[in-house]
């Protein structure tokens, strides 16, 4: 037994080797060259090389490892993780009026995951690609097209699913990794002295003399860590211990080797910051190391796309975004799924950054300021589950943020210098995420409640009904309904139109609870409500898909049994009509009102056959 588990932890371990340290496990491909390039002549200076070694090192240490790994690794919810799972638990325990704050806090962090979406695929392949100038500088024309192939095989590949390259990814990643800590190693020996920047001092020493140009300086040591809260949202794939053991056994110490490695090659040669990554492989090694370099950036690519198509499910099922089309790409993982109108809108965003930017080193200016952000707000709700989650005192939970926030918001500060050299792009991408969520939500929540629940008036309609029925037809309606209690316009719509009933009418409503799963046993709860009415009840969380199938097998299991071939399902179409608003309220319902056209339908939604689907509707004043 203790072997098979040992088996499986290993066989976990390197999966999240190949997933997980993606994004941060190619920064080193940019963050030193940066770095010194942001103070100018200052480059030159062993001090400023050894205050910026210091500072990455620490910032892997106090970020990565003890504020992810150790504290918001906690922060599950039945093993997922995620700034939109650490949301949902912080408002588990609070009332209405801080649930709102909250939401937004974590809607803004979701949405700032987008602009990170689009920036990490085109930086990491872009410095991938431009390896080829060292090799050939005559070559740097095609560093473009070439990146721009590369993704675009990416994106195509995504409807196959993770599952086609997946297999590849730990093998190719590990092997990254190995490269990654002997190359640091061969430089390390030339130059041993290199290791003094472990000693924090040199960070000290390095926002003492540099005063003027470190902070602007520090924007750019954050490339260092970015994929910190991939660590956190890729938890329910994987689980704590896998990705912990794989942070501390290989990443790392790789990550840490490498870039001190890069460091005593600038001390050897300082031209060498053209490009020290590659300059740091012998001569014959560099082919292969584009190559290399080039596969660990399409994984890091794909981790980060993978994230989004996470994100967009999570927010699409807890009603933040409209429904749309999600596709499954494997039946054993219900992980690996495939978002069409995401993947290309994606694609498109990040083509049209390449084209934009050109250079790694140029978006390197507009990236930082989303993924500290992200950081900042984290630690915020972090502070909030800890409070009311965890029972932790407000002192203890206080100097947990306090010591957090001495970290986080010098580094979102210093990147805010960004803001007007490329950093406006992902926040302007992030701000557009969240207008459509709060656009979703506000509006859908506005027509939710002109069908309020009216628990009497839905009992004296069935007493009516029943006392003295239309005419009846055999077989049984399921009619769905947003809400529980509420008087089911579709039926009434039936009524006045057709003047028949079922002889078996089931009121459905589908629920997204706010967890990730829900157990078997609380899925369904049915309720006899007359002789021929019934209301049935099926709850889901937001990391489960619906199913209509599904729902009428356990319907069965009750003794309410029903075959979706022999069942109608009628369904609500309603036209929305807005009433009188402000002109700014008016262009929000304008553009709910395209993203309701737009949406995927219920029947889509549910797996419900075409044919066995009737749609009603009429107008709605919302």
């Amino acid at each position: 037994m203790s072997v098979k588990k040992k088996t499986s932890l290993s066989a976990m371990t390197m999966a999240a080797v190949g997933v997980v340290y993606g994004d941060i496990g190619t920064s080193p491909l940019y963050t030193l060259r940066e770095c010194l390039k942001s103070v100018g002549n200052a480059a030159n200076d062993p001090a400023a090389l050894f205050g910026f070694l210091s500072l990455i090192f620490w910032l892997l240490t106090l970020i990565v490892s003890i504020k992810y790994i150790v504290f918001v690794m906690r922060a599950d919810s039945e093993r997922e993780g995620g700034i939109l799972t650490l949301m949902s638990l912080a408002i588990r325990q609070l009332g209405p009026r801080s649930t709102g704050i909250i939401i937004l806090l974590g809607l803004i962090g979701g949405s700032f995951f987008y602009g990170d979406g689009v920036i990490t695929p085109a930086i990491s392949v872009l410095s991938a690609i431009e390896g080829m100038e060292i090799i050939a500088p005559s070559l740097s024309g095609y560093v473009v097209p070439l990146s721009i192939i590369v993704l675009t095989v990416l994106f195509i590949i995504q409807k196959k699913g993770t599952g086609l390259v997946g297999k590849w990814f730990a093998p190719v990643m590990i092997l990254w990794f190995g490269v990654l800590a002997v190359l640091g190693i061969r430089g390390i020996l030339h130059y041993p002295a290199i290791l003094q920047a472990l000693n924090p001092q040199w960070a000290f020493h390095f926002f003492v003399t540099y005063h003027a140009t470190s902070f602007t300086a520090l924007g750019m040591v954050v490339l260092a860590v970015t994929g910190a809260e991939a660590l956190y949202a890729d938890m329910g794939h994987f689980g704590k211990p896998p990705i912990r053991i794989a942070w501390f056994s290989l990443v790392m110490p790789a990550l840490v080797l490498n870039y001190f490695g890069q460091g005593a090659l600038l001390l050897r040669d300082p031209a060498a910051i053209q490009n020290p990554f590659f300059l740091l492989a012998p001569g014959w090694a560099l082919v292969p190391m584009l190559v290399l370099a080039t596969l660990a950036t399409v994984i890091a690519s794909q981790a980060v796309i993978s994230g989004v198509f996470s994100m967009t499910r999570q927010a699409v099922r807890q009603g933040y975004l409209p429904p749309m089309r999600i596709i499954h790409t494997s039946e054993d993982e219900s992980g690996q799924i495939y978002i069409p109108v995401v993947n290309w809108l994606l694609f498109a965003a990040v083509l049209v950054v390449i084209v934009s930017f050109r250079q790694s080193g140029a978006l390197a200016s507009a990236y930082g300021i989303v993924v500290t952000g992200t950081m900042v707000l984290t630690s915020v709700l972090l502070f909030i589950v800890a409070r009311h989650c965890w029972g932790w005192s407000l002192v203890k939970a206080g100097i947990m943020l306090c010591l957090m926030m001495l970290i986080d918001v010098p580094l979102f500060s210093a990147n805010l210098s960004k803001l007007f050299t490329g950093g406006w792009l992902p926040v302007i991408l992030g701000l557009l995420v969240l207008s459509v969520m709060l656009t979703w939500k506000t509006e859908r929540s506005r027509l939710l409640g002109r069908l309020r629940e009216d628990e009497e008036g839905l009992h004296a309609l069935i007493t009516a009904l029943e006392k003295d029925p239309p005419q009846r037809v055999k077989g049984t309606a399921v009619v769905m309904v947003r809400a529980s209690s509420a008087i089911p316009l579709v039926l009434l719509h039936n009524l006045k139109h057709n003047k028949i009933l079922h002889e078996r009418v089931v009121l459905l409503t589908v629920v997204t609870e706010n967890v990730p799963y829900v157990h078997r046993v609380r899925r369904l709860d049915t309720e006899r409500l007359s002789d021929s009415f019934w209301r049935v009840t099926a709850r889901y969380g937001w990391r489960e898909t619906p199913n209509m199938t599904d729902i009428l097998y356990r319907c069965g299991l009750t003794g309410l049994s029903m075959s979706l071939n022999e069942t109608s399902f009628f369904l609500s179409r309603d036209t929305l009509v807005m009433g009188k608003r402000p002109w700014y309220l008016r262009m929000r319902g304008r553009v709910f009102q395209v993203f309701q056209r737009n949406a995927l339908r219920a029947p889509d939604l549910f797996q419900i056959p075409p044919n066995r689907v009737v749609e009603l509707g009429g107008q709605i004043e919302f």
